[in-house]
């Protein structure tokens, strides 16, 4: 029996370039497509509305502000989404106390078990 790899992409919102590279590396290595990484907000929005993708990896914090409208448009769209930050739980917003946190510094091997906590059948 051959493993079929998955289908589909994953959205990456990160302005750190290295980030981005281990998140990429790690996405890719699991098979995922990659949809950006976007490192603005405006982009973000614009791929989170308009693309098609099964699942995010959101930095809380890039340049031009926080994405946490990014979030909005992927729980509208019933996307499951990771935020990425170096601060806890304790400082997310109460819409999102208690969603998935990938806690920063991470590695690969934890966006990947990201992944597959949002994506338990590949």
């Amino acid at each position: 029996m051959t493993h079929k790899p998955p289908q589909g992409g994953i959205l990456i919102v990160e302005d750190e370039t290295m980030i981005a590279m281990l998140i990429e590396f790690a996405v890719g290595d699991m098979g995922y497509e990659v949809v950006g990484p976007a490192s603005k907000l405006e982009v973000a929005c614009k791929l989170a509305r308009d693309e098609t993708f099964r699942a995010a990896i959101l930095d809380v914090n890039i340049r031009g502000g926080d994405t946490y409208p990014v979030a909005m448009i992927l729980r509208e769209r019933g996307i499951p989404f990771v935020l990425a930050t170096g601060y806890g739980g304790w400082a997310m917003p109460d819409a999102f106390k208690g969603h998935p946190l990938l806690q920063k510094p991470f590695t690969a091997a934890e966006v990947a078990q990201a992944i597959g906590v949002m994506l338990p059948h590949g």
